[in-house]
């Protein structure tokens, strides 16, 4: 272990962000640079001897947690680099951007504040980067065997290097004009710099793995032509078909799906715009849906100046406390402040909108455009939600983003309809457990399999649907793998 005494002596104390009035004007990373060094030693030396590490249960990467968090303590980095990569392929991903289900289920937090497990796992790779520890891992062979991996985000990315250090010849087909999927179009600047995406694709291009970017499969390219080339597939197109809001106005201009919205404001950031075709500039932007995505939104509206900004969430707002229904070491359901709120805005809890009301058509138009959002209170009775008569109110909005997320993939994908893919009851692409799909050689992996999740459990799907798919094509593997499809965490 650590630091015997450690969570005795030392509070908790997380990564420090720069002042709001600072990071809303530009769109770096909202934390201070190096401010988790000093101290993210004696934040590891809080892991305690527990005995029973249920933050292995916590992660679905199964992270070694209690053994790099000692290194760390040590300032081993090079053993803790070691110890982080044997289960993670991007520990600077899920550092900046998991919700960290495993501090969650941290021994330490029955009783006082949990162990920093995030901030010490993006601590240990941002210093293996800084020191060249984290270099390319080409195999010694190759096995003379192809596979396609369709989608690049975390889940792709993660079955293409597993496979790619296998030995077989990887290529990673992604639709969108660059690599990284909703990584690279879905997560704001602020909340990860794209600059580390760009430097693990790197390390996966000199691996071995070839990227083809603007290729549709389905539509550029058949899936015929797809499994001709390649002896195996991989799908890891995500949960793409979002959750619409079907009330009246939903058709006027300005209302748009927040994946609609927020890959714009990331093409500024690498120059394909001077400014983005929809903004929040001196607007009431209204972001429905209260999830990360509508965080996201808000922070992205802070930054392009609008003049208001409101949150609406049709559940009630959660507690600061575990609900009793959701025990240690469950992941619970709580009140949570992002840095996206600390900028400002307004949260609004049990409300619906009933509907838009707008300006009328100009000239040659056929639709005006959004000038408010109605909504009307809403409670739970007897486990229904049921409106409120007498409480509704008007909203301006001269934007709104849906953030409600996503109901499964596209039905209409040529990639679906070509292979004959069977989807399960949820729209997803039905698989077994070992993430084979119903047709011969395909294998699925991440939100496309299991529906929208966290990016801990994209990366973990990866990885163990590529162990699948090195098994499929050499009859054994050695690769790691965290989980199988019908495993279930404690958490989610």
């Amino acid at each position: 272990m650590a630091d015997p005494k450690g969570f005795l002596t030392t509070d908790r104390e997380v990564a420090r962000t720069r002042p709001v009035e600072e990071r809303v004007r530009d769109w770096d990373e909202v934390y201070q640079p190096g401010s988790l060094l000093p101290i993210i030693s004696k934040q590891a030396g809080r892991c305690m001897d527990c005995g029973i590490p249920f933050c292995h249960n916590g992660c679905p990467l199964g992270n070694l947690i209690p053994e790099w968090n000692d290194y760390a303590y040590r300032e081993d980095w090079r053993a803790a680099t070691e110890r982080l990569h044997a289960t993670n392929n991007f520990p600077e991903f899920t550092g900046r951007l998991c919700p960290a289900p495993c501090e969650s289920a941290c021994v330490l937090g029955i009783n006082q504040p949990a162990v920093t497990i995030k901030n010490v796992e993006v601590t240990i790779i941002d210093k293996a980067w800084d020191q060249g520890d984290v270099t390319p891992q080409p195999p010694d062979r190759l096995s003379g065997k192809t596979v396609a991996v369709i989608g690049s985000g975390p889940a792709g990315l993660a079955a293409a290097q597993q496979l790619t250090r296998a030995g077989h010849t990887v290529v990673v087909y992604e639709r969108a004009d660059r690599v990284g999927g909703l990584l690279r179009y879905g997560i704001p600047e602020f909340k990860m710099e794209k600059r580390h995406l760009n430097r693990r694709v790197e390390q996966m291009r000199a691996e071995g793995t070839k990227f083809r970017t603007g290729v549709e499969i389905g539509r550029d390219m058949t899936a015929k032509e797809l499994r001709k080339r390649h002896d195996a597939v991989v799908i890891a197109a995500g949960s793409t078909t979002a959750r619409e809001l079907p009330v009246p106005g939903r058709e006027l201009d300005g209302i748009h799906q927040a994946m609609e919205y927020l890959p714009l404001a990331n093409k500024v950031q690498e120059g394909d715009y001077v400014a983005p075709p929809i903004t929040a500039e001196g607007k009431d932007v209204v972001v429905i849906g209260g999830g990360d995505t509508g965080a996201d939104c808000v922070g992205t509206a802070h930054r392009q100046e609008a003049r208001s900004v409101t949150q609406l969430e049709i559940m009630p707002r959660p507690g600061e406390e575990r609900p009793p229904h959701q025990p240690w070491p469950t992941f619970p359901m709580l009140y949570k402040v992002t840095s996206a709120h600390e900028e400002g805005g307004e949260r609004v809890y049990s409300v619906s909108t009933t509907h838009f009301s707008g300006s009328e058509p100009a000239e040659g138009e056929t639709v005006g455009h959004v000038e408010a959002l109605h909504l009307i209170e809403v409670e739970f009775v007897d486990g229904k939600l049921e409106q409120k008569p007498g409480t509704e109110r008007v909203i301006p909005a001269q934007l709104v983003t849906l953030a409600m997320g996503f109901t499964g993939i596209d039905q209409e994908n040529g990639l679906v309809r070509q292979l004959g893919l069977e989807l399960d009851e949820r729209g997803n692409v039905a698989r077994d457990e070992e993430y084979a799909t119903s047709v011969d050689g395909v294998f699925v992996a991440g939100d496309a399999g299991r529906g929208q999740s966290l990016i801990v459990w994209a990366i973990a799907e990866g990885r163990s649907a590529a162990r699948s798919v090195d098994r499929h094509l050499m009859g054994a593997s050695t690769l790691h793998a965290p989980i199988r499809s019908t495993d279930r965490a404690l958490t989610v």
